[in-house]
């Protein structure tokens, strides 16, 4: 018999810790090899942890809603064989019961001190990175954390222990503090009426109140946070893509019956899109945290905005968009979207993105106004296409005709992109989709 520790897998170059949702085994199951045993969170991606041994699950490390770092040892799982795990294979004839636990404890501090990092090196109890990094924004100091009341195992802090509270204390009216100027006095009653107060809505008694998801908080977080940093700044262009839609009307029973895939006209815009962002390397940036720097990017990595099926949006990400032919576009395409409404993503599938694409056109609108996706610096909104009357111009003449119109809606951050590079930008994509050449091969 041979103990085999289960430890958190690495999931992108950006995730460093990932908090438990739920157990999928119980302590005293039995597991095979690449069997689910929990499931985690990050801030990209919900997945499962698999086993990567045969045998029975004799002890969980942490509770549901632990924030755990990766490396950290979360399971201990009882093998038949001998297994030799990264850095440990416990052996039941070489060590007692209690030699095994206090082993188990001592690499879990080990952990734990490892992972808390310098700030709040004070503290007498741990705290997550990710906990330290929401004190550290709402600038909580180390003896207001250590009073937050914590749910966790050992009565540690989860992540929304401390986002209960800074909720809480954000909906504390703040106190003012006057120094009372000489041989003169404070009015309190109108000090009162200048100290901001946050109103709870009202609610009737027939109103449901609903939680928000995981998922639809970290969206909302992202959501404020894009746009309390970039200057959002719009330009909107239209676009006559009956060529477009003439070709894909041709093409598409061919192409799915000798590729296997569906030919939507996302790839053929995301075509588009990669070689104006080839055209405009500035559009394919990130900043530096304080702004003082720009990151400019030398691989275009797409992000395709796709829907889950609880309705929240996801972006997974087109690496290399530029180098793909169209079969190989429509093929990532749908990869991506398929594994979306599946949830089957990986961590490093919404990782590394340079630029956005949103379809709003699905929901029937006809353009919009993005906002940002973090820290790139720009976002591409497709509209519906429509059929409408239009102006032809020939050179015999001009004439009212019948075709296929739609907006692209270009979001940009003004800090860095002006007013002519977003401009022109979304004018070579419109440019590229009127040039389609209607009688390409696939």
């Amino acid at each position: 018999m041979a103990k085999f520790e289960l430890k958190l897998p690495k999931m992108g170059e950006s995730v460093a810790e990932a908090t438990i949702t739920s157990w999928l085994k119980e302590v005293g199951d039995t597991i095979e090899a690449d069997e689910p045993v929990l499931e985690i969170a990050t801030d990209k991606v919900d997945s499962e942890v698999p086993s990567e041994v045969d045998g029975k699950l004799v002890e969980k490390l942490f509770e549901a809603d632990d924030v755990v770092q990766v490396g950290q040892t979360i399971a201990i799982i009882e093998t038949d064989s001998e297994v030799e795990s990264d850095d440990l294979a416990i052996e039941d004839d070489s060590l007692e019961e209690e030699e095994f636990a206090e082993e188990v404890e001592a690499s879990v501090e080990t952990a734990k001190e490892t992972a808390s990092g310098q700030d709040y090196s004070d503290a007498s109890r741990f705290y997550s990175p990710l906990v330290k990094n929401i004190a550290k924004e709402e600038g909580i100091g180390l003896d207001e954390l250590e009073k937050i009341d914590g749910t966790g195992k050992d009565g540690r802090v989860t992540k929304n222990d401390i986002l209960a509270y800074v909720e809480n204390r954000n909906g504390q009216p703040k106190q003012e503090t006057r120094t009372e100027p000489k041989g003169k006095s404070i009015d309190t009653g109108k000090l009162e009426k200048t100290v901001a107060k946050k109103e709870e809505p009202v609610r009737s008694g027939e109103d449901e109140i609903i939680e928000m998801s995981r998922m639809g908080k970290m969206i909302a977080h992202h959501m404020v946070d894009s746009v309390q940093t970039s200057a959002h700044v719009q330009s909107f262009i239209e676009v006559d893509v009956t060529n477009i839609w003439n070709w894909r009307k041709k093409h598409k029973d061919e192409f799915q019956k000798r590729e296997g895939e569906k030919l939507t006209f996302t790839p053929i815009f995301m075509e588009a899109v990669a070689k104006a962002i080839r055209d405009f390397p500035m559009i394919n940036i990130s900043v530096n945290e304080d702004a003082t720097k720009v990151i400019k990017k030398k691989d275009i990595n797409l992000g395709m905005a796709a829907a889950l099926p609880d309705g929240n949006l996801i972006v997974p990400v087109i690496r290399n968009a530029d180098r793909l032919n169209i079969v190989g576009m429509a093929k990532a395409v749908n990869d991506l979207a398929s594994r979306a409404r599946q949830n089957k993503l990986k961590p490093d599938d919404i990782q590394g993105g340079t630029y956005t694409v949103t379809n709003v056109g699905t929901f029937g609108s006809i353009m919009g106004t993005p906002i940002i996706n973090q820290p790139q610096v720009g976002i591409l909104a497709l509209g519906a296409i429509r059929k409408v009357p239009a102006v032809i111009e020939t050179p015999d003449g001009d004439f009212i005709g019948i075709r296929y119109k739609m907006f692209l809606s270009h979001s940009y951050d003004h800090r860095v992109v002006n007013g002519a590079l977003g401009g022109q930008f979304v004018q070579r994509v419109a440019q590229y989709l009127e040039g389609f050449d209607k009688d390409r091969e696939i």
